[in-house]
């Protein structure tokens, strides 16, 4: 599955492309070290199918459908 081309646009930063996602989306927790080491793919609460090759930062965007997916569900246990 490749990503859809994104629009470029000229920034007034220093900042170079570092290949980003646009946003980060909600996986199920015990899936994402699997899919980062055997290239499986996950399914995001969103629905969006792909594997996982970044981690999100701080402040990184997050989808908000799964955003609001996320918060609309019952607080889990600590695992």
């Amino acid at each position: 599955m490749t990503m859809p081309e994104t629009d470029t646009r000229t920034e007034t930063t220093d900042q170079t492309s570092d290949d980003r996602p646009e946003m980060f989306h909600y996986v199920q927790k015990d899936k994402i070290a699997e899919s980062a080491v055997m290239g499986t793919m996950v399914v995001a609460l969103c629905g969006e199918v792909f594997p996982v090759t970044k981690s999100p930062k701080p402040g990184s965007p997050v989808c908000p459908d799964c955003k609001e997916i996320f918060e609309s569900l019952p607080p889990g246990g600590k695992d």
